[in-house]
Order: structure tokens, then sequence, then C-alpha cells
């Protein structure tokens, strides 16, 4: 009796274990039904005309910087500007000592006074010696000596004349203007400091508009001014200016668009670069000389260009490829040449046709030949 009970619950376990691996076995053909085509976002092959940027380091400067010199040496007395600050053509920035030099022109006053009465007086001579002469009442050689003496009181007087006008030239020197109308840096000299014609006592740049200096290769300026490729655009035309952006160093781009001045007249040997000299229109004078920046132009123009995201292209061992579906829904996976990416797309050479389907969000679910089951791909759904 004892071994039909041992019997008994070993059948009963035997059957426990076929009823649990039958129920397992369904609840895996419930959770991965056999033949479910893959869901996958797809976009199409967009052909249109895109513009290619090119993008260079510019360094920005004044559109006409002028260092301020005095004209003579003195000690200086005073500073009549604020730094920083927006000045005038001919406004005063700094005053010299004009005691000097206003003692120094009247002193050539005084001379020139002298001299003018020398001549007036030799002038009388000759005017009194003429007709004597002519009476024959004095001897012809006084009205000669008389003459030379007038003409020497001329030349005197003429010597004195421009005396007083370098003495009040170098008086009004004491004054030191601004050349031009700008910002104003900051003072190199100190009040009571003895200064000289060599001396830099500050700056002024002209800073609306303001320039903006970058290096190009000098086979991109070959290709640029030269226009060795028909869909090169012509950067330095004058007849239709290319606009320059600035993309200033936080990384905005600045609200208004420049254009090229000139270019430099030689490639510097060292870098194998030609500098570009460009002008930015700058009211407020926010930007400012030795600022840094990044200059980007269109410099080239692909006409019927084929466009993907660039999502859809996978790289592998410097190869790109593509899945492509099909009218059938099932996928063709696809050699192709890439060219410049253009923001979140890519232009692709060859390889694809316009019209064509792309996997642009999926693209690790499926494999050549399967079927897939494509949705509208957006920059929102895929990422960027």
């Amino acid at each position: 009796m004892i071994g039909s009970w041992i019997s008994l619950r070993k059948g009963s376990a035997l059957f426990c274990i076929l009823l649990i691996a039958v129920q397992c076995a369904g609840c895996a053909q419930e959770q991965a039904p056999i033949g479910a085509a893959p869901l996958v976002q797809v976009a199409p092959v967009v052909q249109q005309d895109v513009n290619i940027y090119s993008e260079w380091v510019a360094t920005l400067d004044g559109y006409v910087n002028a260092q301020i010199q005095p004209q003579v040496s003195g000690y200086l007395i005073k500073q009549d500007y604020s730094e920083g600050s927006f000045v005038h053509k001919d406004d005063v920035l700094f005053e010299i000592d004009p005691r000097p030099f206003q003692a120094v022109l009247d002193q050539a006053k005084a001379q020139l006074a002298q001299a003018e009465a020398q001549l007036g007086n030799a002038t009388l001579n000759v005017n009194r010696d003429i007709p004597e002469a002519e009476a024959n009442a004095i001897a012809r050689s006084q009205l000669e000596g008389d003459s030379q003496a007038q003409m020497a009181a001329k030349a005197t007087v003429a010597a004195g004349r421009a005396t007083v006008e370098q003495a009040a030239l170098n008086l009004s020197f004491t004054k030191v203007r601004s050349l031009i109308s700008g910002i104003a840096g900051i003072a190199q000299v100190q009040v009571g400091n003895l200064v000289t014609p060599s001396a830099v006592l500050t700056g002024v740049s002209q800073v609306d508009p303001i320039k903006t200096y970058f290096p190009i290769s000098g086979e991109e300026y070959l290709r640029i001014a030269d226009r060795i490729h028909p869909e090169t655009v012509n950067l330095l035309s004058s007849t239709a200016p290319i606009p320059l952006q600035l993309i200033l160093s936080n990384g905005s781009t600045y609200a208004r668009s420049g254009s090229i001045l000139f270019a430099d007249r030689q490639v510097d040997q060292q870098t194998g670069t030609i500098r570009i000299a460009g002008a930015f229109a700058n009211p407020g004078n926010i930007l400012r000389p030795g600022q840094y920046a990044r200059i980007r132009a269109v410099t080239q123009v692909l006409k019927g260009a084929l466009l993907v995201p660039q999502r859809a292209v996978s790289q592998l061992q410097g190869s790109a490829q593509v899945a492509v579906v099909g009218a059938d829904n099932k996928i063709t996976i696809r050699a192709v040449q890439t060219g410049e990416r253009v923001d979140a797309m890519w232009v692709i050479t060859s390889g694809l046709i316009a019209g064509d389907r792309v996997v642009a969000e999926g693209t690790q679910k499926v494999k050549d030949g399967s079927t897939v089951t494509p949705t509208a791909f957006t920059a929102a759904s895929g990422g960027s």
C-alpha cells in the first residue's frame, strides 16, 4: 500500500510539471508574435538648391584708428575727455602748458612790429630820394643804397610774419585735439607729465562702421575669386556683394549683415592665407576693436542637391549607407556618397534619387529585405 501511495505522488508531480510547461509556452507565444513588421520613421529624399556656407575666425578693428600725439613738447596740465567716451573730430582731449608758447608768440609779434617800423622808414627814404636823384640833388648811389635797405626791411617783415604764424601755430598745438570722431581710449599719460611729440597720449577709433579681418586659405581665395567651379560664389565681387554674417563669441548672430571691403595685396608666406577685410554697421558702438568672432558667408550654391536627414545615414569604416523603403515597404540597404552637411540634413551626391524614401529613425531595427511599417519622420519625433 505504501508503494502505491508513492507511485501516485510521483504521477501527480509529473502532471504538474507538464501543465506548467504548457502554460509558459503559451505565454511566450502571446508576448512575441511571429512576423510583426517593425515600426520605423521614413523621410523622402528632397531635391532643392542649397547654399553652402564657410566660416572663418575674425578679429574686429576700428574702421579708422588714430594715435593721438602732441606736436609740441611741454607739461600736461589738463585732460579734457572721459576715457571710453565718444569724442568728435577737433574736440580738445589734452592741454599742454601754453605760457612758454604765448611768450614766444608775443616776442615774435614785437619783432615783427620792429621790422615793419624799419620797413616804413626805409620806404620814406626811398620815396624822398627818387625826386632828388632825378633832379641830381643827391648822388645816384644814395638812392640805390636806400632801395636795398627797403628790400632788406621787406624781407625782415616777411620773416617776422612767418615767425608769428609759427609761434601762433605752436600755441594752438598746446590744445591736443582728436583727429577723428570715435571712441577715445585710456589715457597713456597723466597730468603733470612732460610730453614730447614722440609720446602717444591715447587712441581714438571709429567703430561705426567697424572692420573685421579674417584669413582664408590661398586655395579658397582662388576658388571664390576666379570662379574655377561654375557653382562657386564670387565673394569678392563688388557688383553683387555677398552678405557676411557675424557670429559673436557667445554664439549669437549679429543682427546686421556686413560686406567685403577688400582682399590684401599678398598671401602670407608663413600661413598660406590671404587677409580679407569686411565691414559691419555698428550703431550704438556695441562692437569694439579687439573682439574675436566668426565670419559666415555663402561660398557655393549646389543646384538641385539631394538632401536626407543626417540620422538616416549610417557610417561604417569610411563608407556610408542608407535603408531605402520600397513601394512594398521592404528594405533595401544602399551605399551612398555624402557631400556637405546643411543644418540637420546631409547632401547625397550619389546612390539616391529624388522621391526615394529612407529610414530616418529606427535604422537599427531593419536589415536588407525586411518588411517595415513606415510612419512620417519629423525632426521633433526623430531628435536632432
